[in-house]
């Protein structure tokens, strides 16, 4: 028979909890960094399997380092000196040790300088008689500049033909060997009356700096070919000479220290 009294102690009945329901998708969350470059990857490294060890350190072992300049050129240079063989200073360092020691004594600075000094005229085109000379020799020396970088001179020659050609043949050594340097023209020297127009050139002679020891000698002469001639001035057969001298130059207090860095 069915009893609608309800026992109030009776077993209790388990009763299943909901199943949660899902949520709305959630968005990944992107960490920003401050900077705008791109998160580094890790780098895989993987050793060759046909290298073994051994070869590695073989390989590190021969590794050898150089330097060299842009040119590829080596920067170090090895000289080996004899117990007979005294080395050669150059005069620059030379000049700079003895004007330290003097500044040191304070003592006044004083340098020599070399130049070259003529033994002729140099301004040959002062000198009486020169055009009478250029139309003689069709070529003439006209005026020379001496200065420790060389010597500038600059010469006439008679306009005989548009194509000409003017060279100065030089010389250090007594004409034992010799130098040629060819002129470049300048102008065209234009003449009232029955003078002779003229074309002027100018020339330039090398002065190597071993070659600036009093004494030195240099010579030279003027060589004009046109129309398949030649006509020179060697001075009358002299040649032109310069002679390397020197001059002492006392330098003021206040430009002691520069000039001594400048050197």
């Amino acid at each position: 028979s069915y009893s609608s009294c309800v026992d109030a102690e009776g077993t209790p009945v388990a009763i299943r909890p909901p199943s949660p329901k899902p949520g709305p998708p959630q968005e990944p969350v992107v960490r920003r960094r401050r900077s705008c470059e791109p998160e580094p990857k890790p780098i895989m490294r993987r050793r060759a399997k046909s290298l073994s060890s051994s070869t590695e350190e073989h390989t590190c072992r021969n590794v050898q380092v150089r330097f060299v300049d842009s040119l590829g050129l080596e920067l170090e240079d090895v000289k080996l000196f004899k117990a007979s063989e005294d080395p050669m200073v150059p005069v620059h360092v030379i000049t700079r040790l003895l004007a330290s020691s003097e500044l040191a004594s304070r003592k006044k600075l004083e340098l020599s300088l070399p130049y070259f000094q003529p033994s002729f005229p140099d301004n040959m085109h002062a000198e009486a008689g020169f055009l009478k000379r250029l139309c003689q020799q069709r070529v003439c020396l006209e005026q020379v500049f001496c200065s420790e970088l060389g010597i500038i001179g600059t010469v006439q020659v008679l306009n005989l033909a548009y194509v000409k050609e003017v060279t100065v043949r030089y010389s250090f050594t007594d004409w034992k060997c010799s130098a040629e340097s060819k002129a470049s023209w300048i102008s065209t020297v234009h003449r009232d009356g029955p003078d002779p127009e003229s074309d002027m050139f100018r020339f330039h002679l090398p002065v190597p700096p071993f070659i600036l020891q009093p004494g030195a000698l240099l010579q030279f002469a003027i060589c004009y070919r046109v129309r398949g001639f030649e006509f020179w001035d060697n001075n009358g057969g002299c040649n032109y000479k310069l002679t390397c001298q020197t001059y002492k130059l006392t330098v003021p207090r206040e430009c002691e220290d520069s000039l001594v860095h400048f050197i």
